[in-house]
C-alpha cells in the first residue's frame, strides 16, 4: 500500500500534472516568487488553502458513493474558472492512468471530466490506501508541482528547492491530518480555504500566450 501512496504522490506519473505550475509561473511573473525565501512562503500559502480543500476531498472521496456530489463541491470549492478547467484538465488524466494501474468499478461512479482531488481519492480507494494516505497525497502534490516548476522556470538550484519542499514536510501532514478529520463529516464541513491572489493569478496566466505551462 506504501508504494500505491509513493505512485500516487509522484510526478512521473502520467497523469497531467507536469504541465501545470499550480499558479507558480503567474507567481514569478509578477515578481512575487523570485527566490527560495519567497517559494516557500508561496508554497506554504498554497498549502494551507487550495491544498487544504484538495487534502479534505480526495479524502471525502476515498471510499465514498456520491462521487458526483463530491465533484460538485470541489466546484464551488475553486471560484476561478481557470483553476477548475485545470483541476477537471489533471483529473481526466488521472482517471486514464489510474483505470490501467488499479482497476476497480468505483471509477464509473466518476462523473466524465472529475475534478483532479476526487479522482485522487478514488485512485487511493482502488489501490487500497486510507483516506488520511489520500489527503497527504493531495496536500504533497499541492506543493510538489510548484516546488518543481520554480525551479525549472527560475533555474535555482535542485537540492535548495529540494530542500524548501522538505522542511515543509511538518506542515503538509498537519493539513493532510486537518483535512482528513473534517472529510468525515458532512460535505459542508469539508476545508473551503481561498486565496483571492492565486484565483488572480490564474486568470491573468490563462490569458497569456507566451506561458510554459498550463496553469
Amino acid at each position: 500500500m506504501t508504494a500505491a501512496l509513493l505512485t500516487l504522490a509522484d510526478s512521473r506519473l502520467p497523469a497531467g500534472g507536469h504541465t501545470h505550475s499550480g499558479g507558480i509561473e503567474q507567481a514569478i511573473a509578477a515578481g512575487h516568487v523570485t527566490d527560495p525565501g519567497s517559494l516557500a512562503t508561496f508554497l506554504l500559502r498554497r498549502l494551507r488553502t487550495a491544498g487544504a480543500v484538495a487534502a479534505g476531498l480526495a479524502a471525502a472521496a476515498c471510499g465514498a458513493d456520491d462521487l458526483a456530489a463530491l465533484d460538485a463541491e470541489a466546484d464551488a470549492r475553486t471560484p476561478s474558472p481557470a483553476l477548475r478547467a485545470a483541476s477537471r484538465q489533471q483529473g481526466r488524466g488521472l482517471v486514464r492512468v489510474g483505470r490501467r494501474a488499479w482497476p476497480s468499478p468505483a471509477w464509473d461512479a466518476l462523473p466524465p471530466a472529475p475534478h483532479h482531488p476526487v479522482a485522487l481519492g478514488v485512485a487511493a480507494a482502488a489501490g487500497g490506501l486510507t483516506a488520511r494516505d489520500a489527503a497527504a497525497a493531495a496536500a504533497y502534490l499541492s506543493i510538489s508541482g510548484p516546488a518543481t516548476a520554480a525551479q525549472r522556470l527560475l533555474a535555482m538550484d535542485p537540492l535548495t528547492v529540494a530542500a524548501v519542499t522538505a522542511r515543509l514536510s511538518p506542515e503538509v501532514d498537519a493539513v493532510a491530518e486537518r483535512s482528513t478529520s473534517r472529510a468525515r463529516g458532512s460535505p459542508d464541513e469539508l476545508p473551503a480555504d481561498t486565496d483571492p491572489l492565486l484565483d488572480l493569478l490564474a486568470e491573468v496566466h490563462t490569458a497569456r500566450k507566451d506561458r510554459f505551462f498550463a496553469s
